[in-house]
């Protein structure tokens, strides 16, 4: 039996909106006997906000499926200025910190970035306990963050590749979820690494269900409803969703069509106000959901969208949303290049649209619109695809051969 520590700021149980692929995994070790701690923040990474008046407190012990939850003390301002995000991430690093000194007889310490900063605090910790450091990478920060704008001063960005290297060549082993980061940790310093992709798990959806109570309760039993889950930020480009929602709500053809955006972020409320600007009866905002209700409001959606900016770097990540969008059995609308268009392609199950493309965007919908027993013939191919190559009980087994290899 081994005992993973695991640091992770951003950590969403399936019971919470958010990305779940830890806590799954997380799920799945303790179910074989194995003790996973998780420390995190009581500060939801996708909404900025606190769940409830006692958790910023830290300190509040939970266990969801055999997973031990802490929570660290963390400044409650992600969704604020860049200053006060930095503010967040290192008070989550250093409360983090002295948090895991007091988690007895571990036998790995597993962090993760982004954000990177915790990083550093798992490699603190497992050289003081003396265990193997795992670093898993899900996105190429700072790169990412230079690439849309988000991090420029020079000195920083110094700093955070330093960071980055540092953590490379220190970890026992590097984890990426996409293959499109596999030259980039090698060329950082990492010495050993393993590819584990992002996936989804099939028994959570029902590709069949064509999802009525979800359309009822929002009057959509006659639309052509085309969903986007996930964060609404700055890399998600949804200002080009909201053009190609124009350009269909101008087009008689497309009048049943209807976008509906689900999820939570920084840039949601001026999205919101852009769209009563600029007048769109055919776009909805949802609140987030936790992964328990997501099967429910896939399947009442007719398509689904990915999309990021147009930013090369951007082709080299692996969405988590498009393999749940694929596990549900709807239709991908990608407006994202690189490793996951092969991914979509390969299947079957989805149209390609240039990033950064309003016209296209709104083309695409219109052909998946304009003939919905094709998009659905489409969509039906993803389940199969996911269930060979990117199962996450599959994976999960994989991981384990990884942590075991570590820890012996």
């Amino acid at each position: 039996m081994m005992h993973i520590l695991l640091i992770h700021q951003a950590f969403a149980s399936i019971d919470e909106p958010g990305g779940t692929r830890h806590h799954e995994f997380a799920r799945f070790l303790a179910a074989r006997g194995d003790k996973v701690t998780v420390i995190t923040s009581p500060v939801s990474y996708l909404t900025g906000g606190l769940p409830d008046a006692n958790s910023f407190s830290g300190n509040n012990p939970a266990e969801l499926g055999g997973v031990e939850i802490l929570h660290a003390r963390t400044y409650p301002a992600l969704h604020s200025s860049f200053f006060q995000r930095i503010l967040a991430f290192v008070s989550f690093m250093v409360s983090s910190f002295f948090m895991g000194l007091r988690v007895r007889k571990v036998d790995l310490v597993w962090g993760t970035s982004p954000p990177i900063f915790q990083g550093l605090t798992a490699w603190m910790l497992a050289r003081l306990k003396r265990v193997p450091f795992l670093f898993e990478v899900r996105d190429l920060w700072p790169d990412f963050a230079v690439a849309v704008g988000v991090l420029h001063n020079p000195t920083l960005i110094r700093l955070s590749l330093w960071l980055e290297h540092f953590l490379y060549r220190r970890a026992d082993l590097v984890m990426v979820n996409s293959p499109g980061y596999l030259d980039h940790v090698t060329a950082g310093g990492a010495r050993r690494v393993e590819f584990l992709p992002n996936g989804a798990d099939p028994a959570m959806f029902t590709p069949l269900d064509r999802g009525a109570s979800f359309r009822s309760a929002n009057g959509l039993e006659d639309k052509f409803v085309v969903l986007y889950a996930g964060a609404h930020g700055l890399s998600n480009d949804l200002g080009v969703v909201l053009e190609a929602a124009a350009i269909l709500q101008g087009q008689p053809a497309t009048a049943a069509v209807t976008i509906a955006l689900l999820g939570d972020g920084k840039d949601k409320s001026n999205l919101q106000k852009q769209a009563a600007i600029m007048k769109l009866a055919n776009v909805l905002f949802l609140p987030p959901v936790p992964k328990t209700e997501m099967a429910a409001i896939l399947a009442g959606a007719d398509a689904c969208l990915a999309i990021l900016k147009p930013v090369d770097e951007y082709k080299t990540t692996y969405p988590n949303k498009v393999f749940d969008y694929m596990a549900a059995g709807r239709p991908v609308v990608l407006a994202i290049d690189g490793v996951i268009r092969e991914v979509v392609e390969a299947a079957g199950c989805g149209i390609f649209v240039q990033p950064g493309d309003p016209p296209a965007l709104a083309e695409a919908i219109r052909s998946l619109a304009g003939d919905i027993e094709q998009a659905r013939t489409m969509g039906l191919r993803g389940p199969g695809y996911l269930e060979q190559h990117f199962n996450r009980s599959t994976l999960a087994v994989k991981l384990v051969d990884i942590l075991n290899g570590l820890v012996n």
